[in-house]
Order: structure tokens, then C-alpha cells, then sequence
């Protein structure tokens, strides 16, 4: 039988403009392929700042750069207009659309205590594109987020690099599996069973990368009658242990810090040192590892591991020439989630070079994952991920007025 929907009499009718809503609501954002973005200070994070810049954006892809006397403004070409426009910024270490804003039992997937090993959860599989701290996020400038699951167990699971746009994860997603996130420190106890101290948390985990290197080798045998069936835990720290991931651990105390050092040389796997609380106690140390440093929050809370946490870190890091990205990292409750330009601007305050700031939120991010053909600067050819600010970025009064992802204006402040 053929249903026939009859139109409202009246557009004025309450149903039918709540059906109009809900259309409106879920249209997607309207773009103009071929877009100006004008400012005073341009920060291309390729060179030195252009003075009175012109950015163009045709098709998703950033067509031009430079001063506006050399750069013309061709006719039909949408103008916007700031003071200052960065590439979109890049948060290093998140859990935001694992972790939700509600706070509730039902919005709260970044760990699963279940057991205290699991590389084999994907973050994936549990992130929504729509929740709402992606786009408070967005609105404060962060166009591509490494997020994932929490610190908390000794593998908590597989972690990915997104953009904030999207309405679902693959509109969203750069990389599926970037990292295992691995705890290391009292962090971990409490949560399960065992561990109850640390020693017996690192037996855990060197036990487990030992069968995973027996497995790796086995997988790659010739014969597929000789190859181990599928493990999916296995697979995961095979494949981190071969390079395809990163071993992405939290430490913070200098003896957890020396732990992840020392596991590293043991395995070879590629290392992000996150968290760090301490490390600049351990400057030489860390530089002699050539490890890069997800650096924690600024302002993250003084207690537990991160009592001694200072707001200086990231410059002594940068006086000792080793690398460091700035994260929101994860709230254990609301607001769920901070920002990476609060802290950076926090950094700066306490002795960052703004420049070496500004690169810790674009630049040098986009390299450490691998993406900077696409992201991190402003350069013709590659993705129109910028922002366009009303002031200094670090300055507190300051705020993003215009945010594009691919080209796209996704959001304007009022």
C-alpha cells in the first residue's frame, strides 16, 4: 500500500516548523570553493610571518600565500578578514569523542577495566564524530586531534588522528591506529586486579611484548600454513614493535620516565613520552633517547603523579632542543576536555618562545604523525585548515572568529 505524505496547510504550522528545524539543523555547512582570508599577521609556520596577508583557498586546498601586495584578490572570491590567521591547530594527546561532556556511564568509553591489557581496543570503533567537545574544540581553533583512549590501564588501547569536522568517524578520520596508549606508575592501580606496584606492571607488559615478538616473526613466515592464527592483542603490539605504531606511554614520576626509556631500548618500538611531569628533571636523559614529549597541560592539576608539575616545562624543553607537542590530555570529569591553546599560552607566559609555542600547536605535530605534507603550515597544495583570530593568539582576551577545515567554514563567531 502506498503511503501518501500530505504537506502542512500552513508553513506556519508548529509541526512544520519544527520540521524545518531539523532539516536546517542537519544540513551541512555551505562553502564557497574559492575564498580570501585577509589579516594583518599571517603565520605560515614556513618562514616568517607575512605582514598584511592574503590567504587563498580554492577547491579545500590553499592556493597562495603572501603579502597583499603581491598577492591579488581574483573576482568572486569570498573576503574574510582578521587580525591574525594561524594553520588550524593540532591537539597531540586527547580523549575527546571517546570521553563525552555528559559525564555519564553512557558517554564514557576511553577505558575499559575489564582487564589491564587490551591493545586491541581501537578507538575507532568507539568514537562519535558528533559529540559536543568535538565542537568546542573546533570553535576554539583545533582543526585535527589525536584522541583515543585514556591512561589508566597498562594498554588501554589503539588511539586515531581526526579532524573536527564531519558528521560520522570516517568524514572525520587521518589515521585509524597511530599509537597504543600504555600507562606506566601508580596510575594503573586501583583500576584492576593487578598490577598492585609498578614492577609487577612492567612484567605484565615485557611478558606480553616478548610472546608479541614471537608472534611478529611467526606472522611473517613464508608458508601461510606455518603463520600463528589471527590475535588481534598480538597483532597490535607486533605491529607496534615492528614501527607501524607508536608507543604512546604516560609517564610522569622520573623513575616511570626512566622505565619508559629503558623499555625502549629493550623493544626499539617508536616512543611518545607523554604526560612528563618530571621531565625536566631528566633533560639529558630524554634528549640522549631522541624521544619527543607529549608535554602534560600547563595547568594540569599539582597532585598525585603530576604534584611536581611545573609551568615552565616546555620552555626548559625547548633550551635543551628536544621536542614537545602541547596536549588537552583527559579530565577525569567536567569540563572533560581543556585546550591546547590555553595551555601553550600558559607556556608562553612562563618563558616559551611564542614561535616555538605556535609550532608545538601546528607544525610540529603535523611532522611527528607523519602528516605534514597535508597539515601544520600554510602552503599552496596543501589541506585549508586555518583560524583566524581577533587578536594575539596567547593573549587570554583573544578568540578564533573564523575556523576552516577543508576549506570550509566551520565556524564564525557571533
Amino acid at each position: 500500500m502506498l503511503t501518501v505524505i500530505r504537506p502542512f496547510r500552513s508553513l506556519t504550522h508548529p509541526a512544520a516548523i519544527l520540521a524545518l528545524i531539523a532539516i536546517l539543523l542537519f544540513l551541512p555547512p555551505t562553502a564557497s570553493s574559492q575564498i580570501a582570508v585577509i589579516a594583518d599577521t599571517v603565520y605560515t609556520m614556513e618562514g616568517e610571518p607575512v605582514v598584511d596577508g592574503v590567504v587563498l583557498i580554492r577547491d579545500g586546498k590553499i592556493e597562495r600565500v603572501g603579502p597583499a601586495s603581491d598577492v591579488a584578490i581574483p573576482d568572486g572570491y569570498e573576503r574574510h578578514e582578521g587580525v591574525v590567521v594561524t594553520p588550524g591547530l593540532f591537539d597531540a594527546r586527547s580523549v575527546v569523542g571517546l570521553a563525552g561532556y555528559f559525564n555519564q556511564e553512557h558517554d564514557q568509553d576511553q577505558l575499559e577495566r575489564s582487564h589491564a591489557l587490551q591493545p586491541d581496543l581501537r578507538a575507532i570503533d568507539a568514537y562519535n564524530a558528533r559529540e559536543e567537545l568535538v565542537g568546542f574544540l573546533r570553535q576554539n581553533g583545533v582543526t585535527t586531534v589525536h584522541t583515543g583512549h585514556a591512561p589508566g590501564a597498562i594498554v588501554s588501547g589503539q588511539t586515531m588522528i581526526v579532524k573536527t569536522a564531519g558528521g560520522t568517524v570516517d568524514e572525520a578520520l587521518l589515521d585509524s591506529t597511530t599509537a597504543l596508549a600504555i600507562t606506566l606508575g601508580p596510575g594503573v592501580r586501583g583500576q584492576f586486579d593487578t598490577p598492585g606496584t609498578r614492577s609487577k606492571g612492567i612484567a605484565m607488559l615485557r611478558q606480553e611484548l616478548i610472546r608479541a615478538a614471537d608472534y611478529a616473526e611467526k606472522r611473517r613466515h613464508e608458508d601461510a600454513d606455518h603463520r600463528p592464527d589471527r590475535d588481534l592483542r598480538l597483532d597490535a603490539l607486533a605491529d607496534m614493535l615492528e614501527g607501524r605504531l607508536f608507543a604512546l606511554i604516560t609517564a610522569h614520576k622520573t623513575h616511570d620516565i626512566m622505565t619508559a626509556l629503558r623499555l625502549q631500548r629493550e623493544f626499539g618500538f617508536p616512543m611518545l613520552l607523554d604526560g612528563a611531569s618530571e621531565a625536566y628533571l631528566l633533560l639529558d636523559e630524554i634528549r640522549e633517547a631522541g624521544a619527543t614529549v607529549i608535554l602534560h597541560p600547563p595547568m594540569v592539576r599539582l597532585r598525585g603523579e603530576t604534584e611536581n608539575a611545573a609551568f615552565d616545562t616546555a620552555q626548559k624543553l625547548h633550551e635543551a632542543g628536544i621536542p614537545f607537542v602541547f596536549q588537552s590530555g583527559y579530565e577525569s570529569y567536567v569540563p572533560k576536555t581543556r585546550v591546547v591553546l590555553f595551555e601553550a599560552a600558559v607556556a608562553v607566559g612562563y618563558g616559551l618562545d611564542r614561535t616555538a609555542a605556535l609550532h608545538a600547536l601546528t607544525a610540529g605535530p603535523a611532522a611527528l604523525f607523519g602528516m605534514d605534507e597535508r597539515l601544520g603550515s600554510l602552503r599552496s597544495g596543501k589541506d585549508a585548515d586555518l583560524v583566524i583570530f581577533n587578536g594575539d593568539p596567547f593573549e587570554y582576551t583573544t578568540r578564533p572568529t573564523h575556523v576552516f577545515i577543508d576549506g570550509v567554514l566551520r565556524y564564525k563567531m557571533d
